[in-house]
């Protein structure tokens, strides 16, 4: 019988993408469901900015009841948990693969992948690939934003904690506070800002800086930052500086854990975000945000983009879906003019009303309960 543990492999690429996804999953499986995680990463620095009470010098650690092992090129003799997820089509080590094959009772194999709106991705969800030469079956899981995919992360807990930190105007100045932040002026938005570099950033900005609103952007450090400091004619950027320019206010924040990312993300009117996991922690916000996709040099991602983007509009007035297309398609291909934002803002009120209701809808479908199912059934 196999046993209720689960080991997860992540290969470090996109300095936070990958290895965000693993902590959050792990924590999940852990905390929530009883299972005995380990999680084997390649690069521990990159994981300690993420979780700051980790140590980056350790092979093996304990963090938030799961069990952190530094994934090293000669990797260890280890027993194979019942549950193996290879994230993001990570090559799991021909060692430990021998060993996976040499048990009885056969290591359930995941390879968890890519977040995806593809229609392609239904039908390859759950597909068993067999190994070339080995007894051992592999299964592609997808997550996906429709009920025939894996779903998507989501703790038990948080939409609740959204909704009270929402309702609560004592809870959120508090929150505006510890970062800084004085009280909101008359008509101000309050926008974050996580991306990557973006030649699209400079016209946005003009926009905030030259409208009719003051504009409140919450910047988290990052890869964004130096472009920011530029443009309000600073030479770099810190955590504690603030920046004015014309209607535009920039507070540089320091680089926060997941948990007050999500906090960050309930108490702005807008989210700009990126890549994968903070593009999935903007929808459970339930505000308008703007999603920077991982770019691809063949252009693959700006399909990926529109194939999300015809789910996430199915149902917005005419005037709605078009100006969430020309923003997020103007942001992803570094062309953005101030009109574009304007047609944004103009929807606000249908766009609040989507974001909370495409949250609610996506809410059923939980990868994390979707992969013990599908694990439980090989018992």
């Amino acid at each position: 019988m196999r046993s209720e543990s689960c080991d997860i492999f992540c290969n470090v690429i996109d300095n936070f993408g990958d290895i965000g996804v693993c902590w959050r999953l792990a924590r999940q499986l852990a905390n929530e469901h009883g299972m005995a995680v380990r999680l084997w990463v390649d690069d521990l620095a990159s994981f300690q900015r993420l979780y700051p009470d980790a140590d980056a010098a350790l092979e093996m650690q304990r963090c938030r009841g799961v069990e952190v092992r530094l994934w090293p090129a000669d990797f260890p003799a280890v027993e194979p948990a019942g549950l193996v997820i290879e994230a993001f089509a990570c090559r799991l080590p021909p060692t430990y693969v021998a060993t996976m094959a040499a048990r009885e009772a056969k290591p359930v194999w995941v390879n968890l992948e890519y977040l995806s709106a593809e229609d392609w991705v239904e039908g390859c969800h759950k597909l068993p690939s067999p190994h070339p030469s080995l007894p051992l079956t592999k299964y592609f899981f997808f997550p996906g934003f429709t009920e025939k995919t894996g779903g998507l992360l989501l703790e038990r807990d948080l939409l609740a904690r959204r909704d009270a930190f929402q309702a609560d105007a004592a809870a959120q100045q508090r929150y505006w506070r510890s970062l800084g932040v004085p009280e909101r002026q008359a008509g101000e938005l309050r926008v974050s800002m996580f991306g990557y570099e973006n030649a699209a950033l400079e016209g946005l900005l003009t926009g905030w800086a030259q409208g009719a609103q003051p504009v409140t952007c919450l910047l988290p450090e990052g890869r964004s930052v130096p472009q920011v400091a530029a443009f309000c004619g600073q030479r770099a950027g810190k955590a504690g500086d603030v920046w004015q320019l014309g209607q535009l206010r920039v507070h540089v924040l320091p680089f926060v854990e997941q948990e007050r990312y999500d906090e960050l993300l309930w108490a702005c009117d807008f989210n700009f975000v990126r890549g994968e996991d903070s593009c999935v922690r903007a929808q459970w916000a339930a505000r308008p945000f703007v999603w920077q996709i991982y770019p691809q040099h063949d252009g693959v991602h700006l399909e990926k983009l529109q194939a999300f983007m015809n789910l996430y509009c199915d149902g917005l007035s005419e005037q709605a879906s078009q100006a969430v297309q020309a923003l997020w398609m103007g942001w992803n291909c570094g062309e953005v003019a101030g009109q574009g934002w304007l047609d944004f803002l103009s929807c606000r009120e249908e766009l609040q009303a989507r974001a909370r209701v495409w949250a609610q809808r996506l809410s059923g479908n939980n990868l994390a309960l979707n992969l013990l199912d599908f694990f439980r059934q090989f018992a």
